[in-house]
């Protein structure tokens, strides 16, 4: 439960903003003076500060500055009766979190509440140690100003089911973002159920999407759920949805208009209660204006959209980053790994086509091939000073980390040397970080990537759906 703080001289203001948070299901302790809020803090911080600007004892504004030198993690959001620019301009100065004039919605205070929550979770604490504070349970990681708008959108839509549509190039993150709507939101103890429309075959869409009956077509010899169906209560991902069919849009269409949908084969119209959020690394618009996607169903698609900056529009997350994707590596059993300041100044100087999923494979091999535990720069430059370009750490060191995997595998499943199943797990292992290093290298094109796999690209596309991969379309 989320600890509020909320300070104002004014009884009624904190009677009604204390039950409104309280049924918003969070701790909620209030003060009417500096004094008290000082008292307070000293011996418990909350998560959240919500404070007036003219108290009793002082103005609230300067102390919101004192207290965010102090307490630079704690978000703070100011109220004030005051509404004019000077004060909103001095509320962004100070470094406020949010600025609400008075009178002001409950709604909106308990939205703005539930945002700073959201980025409190999303970026790391201040902690020793690097990469230290990150919530594993939301991966989304960022502290720039453009990352920070996406988490106040996200905190925005999480208690209504309002469809989101995630725009933004391949790799940056789109399902994640669905991920962290769902499991932030009302609907999170429901499924989060996915489907990647590229990589499913035009004409088995509609059965993936709404299911099928008995008899349906040649070879349905049972009724199969859809994944509307088997997303019931919870959120339906629509990734790669510039790739939809047409005749598979018009149903969707037909579905988000009615919130009802009939299975292949079927009579009974069955309810859609889902969430749907929709991602897409295509731009939309041009595609309604060429005829390839429907007018309507962008439109129905488009109420709330999240665009996700590329990796080069926010350098300045870079380094927080590849520390996490390290620390996360070594979690898994590789080795650890440092980066010394030249080498997170490269990392941050190149322009990272394949964005935040490129720069986690490049930090997994590196946890694999790096010689020493600190990584410096000239490694990293050799990395990614292009295709083919690799480290020479030499074979020893290669076989040296599949030696390491064998003997962590052997750790954590005792007798899988011997059980017949070593190899499938080993291959497991690195089958992932593989077909996404490639994908990566050619900006997310399958046909690419399967031929510098020597895949078929169906083959390629199945490992995709199987291993959960989420890429774009061919372009």
């Amino acid at each position: 439960m989320s600890r509020i703080l909320v300070v104002d001289d004014d009884a009624a203001i904190r009677t009604v903003v204390g039950q409104a948070l309280r049924r918003a299901g969070h701790d909620v302790q209030v003060a009417e003076t500096l004094a008290q809020l000082d008292r307070i803090l000293a011996t418990r911080v909350p998560d959240v500060l919500v404070t007036d600007v003219v108290l009793p004892d002082g103005d609230g504004i300067d102390r919101v500055k004192e207290i965010g030198a102090r307490l630079p993690q704690l978000p703070i959001i100011i109220l004030s009766a005051q509404n004019t620019l000077t004060t909103a301009v001095r509320a962004n100065e100070v470094g406020a979190y949010e600025y609400l004039p008075k009178p002001f919605d409950l709604d909106d205070l308990t939205r703005a509440v539930a945002a700073a929550l959201a980025r409190s979770a999303a970026q790391p604490q201040a902690a020793a140690g690097e990469g230290a504070g990150e919530d594993p349970a939301l991966p989304l990681i960022g502290r720039s100003p453009a990352m920070q708008d996406v988490y106040r959108v996200i905190a925005r839509v999480l208690s209504n089911d309002l469809t989101v549509l995630i725009s933004g190039e391949s790799g940056t993150g789109k399902e994640l973002v669905a991920r962290a709507i769902h499991d932030l939101g009302h609907r999170r103890a429901a499924p989060f159920v996915a489907i990647n429309m590229a990589a499913i075959p035009r004409e088995l869409i509609e059965a993936e999407l709404f299911g099928h009956e008995r008899g349906a077509f040649t070879g349905a010899g049972q009724r199969n759920a859809g994944r509307f169906e088997q997303a019931a209560g919870g959120t339906l991902f629509l990734d790669e949805i510039g790739d939809m069919p047409m005749e598979a849009q018009t149903r969707l269409l037909r579905v988000l208009q009615s919130g009802e949908f009939t299975t292949v084969g079927g009579a009974r119209p069955l309810r859609a209660d889902v969430r749907v959020v929709a991602a897409t690394n295509r731009d939309l618009a041009a595609q309604v204006a060429t005829g390839q996607f429907r007018e309507d169903l962008f439109y129905r698609l488009n109420v709330v959209p999240i665009v996700l900056p590329a990796l080069r529009d926010r350098r300045q997350d870079v380094a927080l980053l590849a520390r996490h994707f390290l620390d996360m590596a070594a979690a898994q059993g590789l080795p650890r790994r440092r980066l010394s300041d030249e080498a997170l100044e490269a990392l941050s100087a190149y322009d990272w086509p394949g964005n935040v999923r490129e720069l986690e494979n490049v930090m997994r091999r590196m946890a694999v091939l790096a010689r020493d535990e600190l990584i410096d720069a000239t490694t990293i430059r050799a990395l990614l000073g292009g295709p083919g370009s690799v480290p020479d750490t030499g074979g020893d060191d290669i076989a040296a980390a599949v030696r390491h995997l064998v003997e962590r595998i052997a750790r954590e499943r005792p007798g899988a040397l011997d059980d017949g199943t070593l190899y499938d797990r080993v291959i497991g292992e690195v089958e992932r970080p593989l077909i996404e290093t490639m994908l990566a290298r050619h900006g997310g094109n399958q046909l690419r990537a399967a031929r510098a796999l020597g895949l078929n690209r169906n083959t390629l596309r199945k490992r995709l759906d199987t291993l959960g991969i989420a890429t774009r379309g061919e372009e």
